[in-house]
């Protein structure tokens, strides 16, 4: 069973937390993708497994944090481990989640012990990477527009949305099938308005706050190769920088199907 705390970061501000309170040898804190809950991801658990999570601000009943930065993620995650009296864990993230699994794991290099990322967002302005080739209509849109601001990202989400958001025929098996679950954390954060996304698309187009070239830990990169919202060039942009990353392509898979992925994935962080 999943209990759920409201933890006091002070100043009137308040972090939506999740704790699955599991007796288990490995403890992983979970970031959520965009737009999402922060609710641990179900179709993974596994007596193995104690599962952390959080609301990022703005999401469900976690405080808005506007101007917040991917490295943020540290702070939080921090904030969550000292309360509930973790000392070390590993990370896990998927899509949006990818990169602040990455930040945690940059910036509190002496807390986390491995690292997990799918389908992840590379840095923009990355050096080599044409950050938008290969990328759907939907998420050049959205991301383009936060590249011009808040003001211009917020008009794109007012208005008329492109349809291609870059789902594969996969990705819609996955969710119809074995990764339902994602709806359940999709849902709920969409109809609570744009504005937690709009967050989370400024803060992935600015600076992060970290390089990831400074992730020590042991990595896996986990990207579908038929990936449109997220390039596979992205991840291999990643693998590359990082220094004890290794690289896995699913050539099948899109954005969600490669969840699919991380059941193999948990073997490699829990055999390290």
């Amino acid at each position: 069973m999943t209990e759920e705390l409201d933890l006091d970061l002070g100043g009137g501000r308040v972090l939506h937390v999740y704790d699955t309170r599991d007796a288990a040898p490995f403890t992983v804190f979970w970031h959520h993708g965009t737009p999402n809950l922060g609710a641990p991801p179900v179709p993974l658990f596994d007596a193995r497994i104690r599962w952390v999570s959080y609301d990022r601000p703005g999401y469900g009943t976690s405080t808005p944090a506007p101007g917040r930065d991917v490295a943020s993620a540290a702070f939080y995650t921090g904030a969550v481990a000292n309360a509930l009296g973790i000392g070390r864990f590993a990370v896990v993230g998927h899509s949006g989640g990818g990169p602040h699994a990455l930040a945690v794991a940059a910036l509190l290099p002496e807390r986390v012990t491995t690292v997990v990322s799918g389908s992840a967002l590379a840095p923009h302005g990355a050096d080599g990477l044409d950050w938008f080739a290969g990328m759907a209509p939907g998420s050049v849109g959205a991301l383009g527009s936060a590249l011009r601001g808040r003001a211009a990202r917020a008009a794109y989400a007012a208005g008329p949305q492109e349809e291609d958001i870059g789902f594969t025929a996969a990705d819609s098996e996955a969710l119809e099938r074995d990764w339902a679950w994602v709806l359940d954390v999709v849902r709920p954060a969409v109809e609570a308005g744009p504005e937690a996304q709009i967050d989370d698309d400024l803060a992935y187009t600015a600076p992060w706050g970290f390089d990831p070239a400074d992730v020590a830990a042991p990595t896996l990169i986990l990207h579908g190769g038929q990936d449109r919202m997220t390039p596979p060039s992205h991840a291999e942009w990643l693998a590359g920088r990082i220094p004890r990353a290794e690289l896995r392509i699913r050539p099948d898979d899109g954005h969600v199907s490669v969840l699919r992925g991380f059941p193999d994935a948990l073997e490699w962080l829990t055999s390290r």
